[in-house]
């Protein structure tokens, strides 16, 4: 591999399998030192794998692990404090790690509910608002400026049935990486939400509700999560130094860059506001705008060029 990222430092949250793990395995292989953070949960957020942080470090050469919860401020800390201690600095960020716990809105669980936002999002924030510090710090020092990447999900645009907390976070989580792009844009750190296409234990968990769905969990398993991977690495790059707020994906050999909400059609009201029958005649004339009403499962049900 080349080394567009040595010298460069990466924390990478739910880096010990699956997508997080190809992600730190690739920056590595480009050169950068890697810092894991993971609990070893399960893909509910229950305890599996305590030591698995450990066990997927030492597999990378050279590489630390944090094993805790990346929703504790203590351990988002620590990870940074690692970082610099281990590796002199830190300079990409990847958000990964997720839960996931499924049921319709009118069966709500709101225990599910928190634990998902506290994982999948306000752990990332959590994530990001320990780590900027030290790299405004840095750019301001002379430093290249660093990158965040936040894994999202189409289930944060499309919806899915019975994922209100996971398609929540995950949309929260594209209005995240919008924000510290803003943010972050004057010290020159980039922040771009990657959507992935890969075998995960995610894509094991889903209950087809759809011959479409079946097709999509079927073609998905056999998705390598190697060209998400190579996108992080790219965005984490010197090359990718113009690049920020943007919503790309990797589907197999498919690179994909997604739009992000604008306004698609407009119209002028009277003064003082339609009346009822005049603001159904307004979403008539809108209809042909209207985005469908279909999973993400659906609109990726397709094959992916493998």
């Amino acid at each position: 591999m080349a080394d567009e990222l040595s010298g460069r430092v990466a924390i990478v949250s739910g880096g010990a399998r699956g997508i997080g793990l190809a992600i730190a395995q690739d920056l590595a292989r480009h050169g950068a030192g890697v810092v894991i953070i993971d609990s070893g949960v399960g893909i509910d957020g229950s305890p599996e794998s305590p030591q698995i942080a450990l066990e997927a470090a030492a597999s990378i050469r050279g590489a630390a692990a944090v094993a805790g919860d990346v929703a504790d401020p203590a351990v988002c800390r620590r990870a940074v404090e690692l970082a610099v201690e281990r590796f002199g600095a830190v300079d990409i960020v990847v958000n990964n790690a997720a839960i996931l716990r499924d049921g319709f809105i009118f069966k709500a669980n709101l225990d599910a509910w928190d634990a998902v936002i506290r994982t999948n999002l306000t752990g990332a924030y959590r994530l990001l608002a320990a780590a900027t510090p030290v790299m405004r710090e840095q750019a301001r020092s002379g430093r290249p400026a660093g990158a965040l990447i936040n894994i999202v999900s189409t289930a944060g645009i499309y919806g899915n049935f019975g994922q209100s907390a996971y398609g929540a976070a995950k949309a929260g989580l594209i209005g995240l990486t919008r924000v510290a792009a803003h943010d972050l844009a004057r010290s020159g750190i980039t922040c771009n939400a990657v959507i992935p296409f890969a075998a995960t234990r995610v894509t094991q968990s889903i209950q087809p509700a759809s011959e479409a769905q079946i097709a999509y969990k079927n073609k998905a398993l056999d998705v390598s999560p190697v060209y998400v991977a190579r996108l992080v690495s790219f965005l984490a790059s010197p090359a990718a130094a113009k690049v920020s707020g943007q919503l790309l994906g990797a589907r197999g050999r498919e690179l994909l860059l997604f739009s992000q909400a604008r306004p698609a059609m407009k119209q002028l009201v009277p003064a003082g506001g339609h009346d009822l029958p005049g603001m159904s005649a307004a979403m008539k004339a809108f209809a042909p705008g209207f985005c469908d009403l279909i999973t993400d499962l659906e609109a990726f049900s397709g094959d992916p060029v493998l």
